[in-house]
């Protein structure tokens, strides 16, 4: 299966720096439907809004964090199936095995470029599981 560059993509984090890195990362690798999320709370809001194709998530935000923000959207029947891709600055093994416990897709660790980005969502898309 390839990434359809069409679909809506919810990118989250309450750093509007990081915010504007990811989605010009996005674009520069096709994607031009592009939404936003300051926290977990206003993403879910989103999420139960519009169909999106994909989300990527920072890790550490408050009030709501990008893992609380994952569990919900893992809970949710409607919202179960879509990929999700948490980002954050800590490489932390029990963070990503908490993360893979509660469902996430893929993980990137902070930096990151365009190709990373790109392997990442590639991956989620090709992987049968």
């Amino acid at each position: 299966m390839s990434v359809n560059l069409a679909m809506p993509v919810l990118v989250v984090d309450d750093y509007t720096t990081m915010i504007r890195i990811i989605r010009n990362l996005l674009r520069q690798l096709g994607f031009e439907n592009i939404d936003d999320a300051s926290d977990g709370s206003a993403a879910l809001e989103k999420m139960r809004a519009r169909h999106y194709g994909l989300v990527i998530s920072d890790w550490n935000m408050e009030p709501m964090t990008g893992y609380d923000l994952l569990k919900e959207v893992r809970a949710d029947p409607q919202l179960a199936q879509v990929p999700f891709i948490m980002v954050t600055a800590e490489s932390k093994t029990e963070n990503v095995i908490a993360a893979k416990k509660a469902g996430v897709s893929n993980y990137i660790v902070k930096p990151f470029n365009a190709q990373t980005l790109k392997t990442k969502i590639d991956a989620v898309f090709s992987d049968p599981a």
